[in-house]
C-alpha cells in the first residue's frame, strides 16, 4: 500500500505555499480531495488521496497531483470517513511527518489508522491524531470547523464538515447522499458546498471478482436534493472524475438543477483548479 509518484512534480504544493489569498482559497485535488488556505496562511487538507486504487476493481483515472513528501506547510488534515480514498496512510501520514499537522477523523477512520499503523510506519505521534464526532467545533487560525452528520450508507461513521471564515462558508459532505443535511442547511449560510457525484457501474466483487452492479455517491437527482437540503449558493460536484467505470459528466447538473431553488450556481472544477470564496 503506497502513494503513487506525482505526475506533476511539486508545482501544486509550491503554488499553495506561495499563495497569499485575500479571502479563502480552495484547490481541488481530484477524487474528493481539497486544500483550503485562509488569508492568515492557515492551510487545511481534506481527504487528499494519492493512491491508484486497487486495480482491476478500482482504477484511478486522473493524475496524482503531488507527492505527500513535498508538502511543507499544513496545519490540519481531515478524513471524512474510513474508506481508503479518504483515510490513507501513504497519502496523508507523510504530510503529518513533514509539517506537524494534526489529523482529524471519526472513530471508524481511527480504526483504519490503527490497522495501517501510522505511528509505527511513519513518524506520527498519537498527539497528532484527533477523533471527531458530530457536534464538535475546532478552531484553526481564521477557520472555525464544525463537524456535522452525513448520510453515507457505504460508510461506518461518516461526517460532514463546515468551514467558517470571514469571507464565507465552505461545506464538504464527504461521499454523503441526501437525508441528513436539512438541519445543516438551516444552521449555516453555506456559500460553497462540495458533494460527491457518481454513477452506477459494474465493479468487480472483492471476493469473487465477478462484476456487480454498484451505485457510488449521489446521482443527478440525489445531488440536487442534497444541495436543496443544504440551501447551497454554489454547488461544486466532486468524485465524478476518479474511478474507471464510475466517471460521469458534471455539466448535466445544470439541467437537473434548473427548476429548483438550490443550488443558485453550479461550479465545475477539474483537478488542480483553484477558486476563491
Amino acid at each position: 500500500m503506497t502513494a503513487a509518484g506525482s505526475d506533476w512534480g511539486d508545482w501544486l504544493p509550491r503554488a499553495v505555499e506561495d499563495a497569499s489569498p485575500d479571502t479563502l482559497a480552495v484547490w481541488y485535488l481530484g477524487c474528493n480531495g481539497f486544500i483550503l488556505k485562509a488569508s492568515d496562511g492557515t492551510t487545511v487538507y481534506i481527504d487528499p488521496y494519492l493512491g491508484i486504487g486497487d486495480p482491476p476493481r478500482t482504477v484511478r483515472m486522473i493524475p496524482v497531483p503531488f507527492d505527500p513528501e513535498d508538502v511543507e506547510e499544513a496545519d490540519a488534515v481531515f478524513g471524512t470517513h474510513e474508506h481508503i480514498d479518504h483515510v490513507h496512510g501513504p497519502s496523508q501520514a507523510p504530510i503529518l511527518e513533514n509539517t506537524g499537522a494534526d489529523y482529524y477523523t471519526s472513530d471508524s477512520g481511527h480504526d483504519v489508522i490503527a490497522e495501517q499503523d501510522w505511528t509505527g510506519e511513519w513518524d506520527v505521534s498519537e498527539d497528532q491524531l484527533e477523533e471527531i464526532e458530530e457536534g464538535d467545533t475546532i478552531e484553526l487560525g481564521e477557520l472555525t470547523v464544525h463537524v456535522e452528520p452525513a448520510n453515507d450508507p457505504d460508510a461506518i461513521h461518516p461526517v460532514s464538515l463546515v468551514f467558517e471564515h470571514e469571507a464565507g462558508t465552505f461545506f464538504h459532505g464527504g461521499d454523503a447522499r441526501p437525508g441528513e443535511f436539512e438541519q445543516v442547511g438551516e444552521t449555516y449560510d453555506i456559500d460553497v458546498g462540495v458533494l460527491a457525484f457518481g454513477a452506477v457501474g459494474n465493479i468487480p466483487d472483492k471476493e469473487t471478482g465477478e462484476d456487480v452492479r454498484t451505485r457510488w455517491y449521489s446521482d443527478e437527482n440525489m445531488i440536487v436534493e442534497a444541495a436543496n437540503e443544504l440551501q447551497l449558493d454554489t454547488l461544486v460536484p466532486s468524485h465524478w472524475d476518479m474511478w474507471k467505470g464510475m466517471t460521469t459528466e458534471p455539466t448535466v447538473l445544470h439541467n437537473h438543477a434548473a427548476s429548483f431553488d438550490y443550488p443558485e450556481t453550479l461550479e465545475v472544477v477539474e483537478i488542480g483548479d483553484r477558486f476563491d470564496l
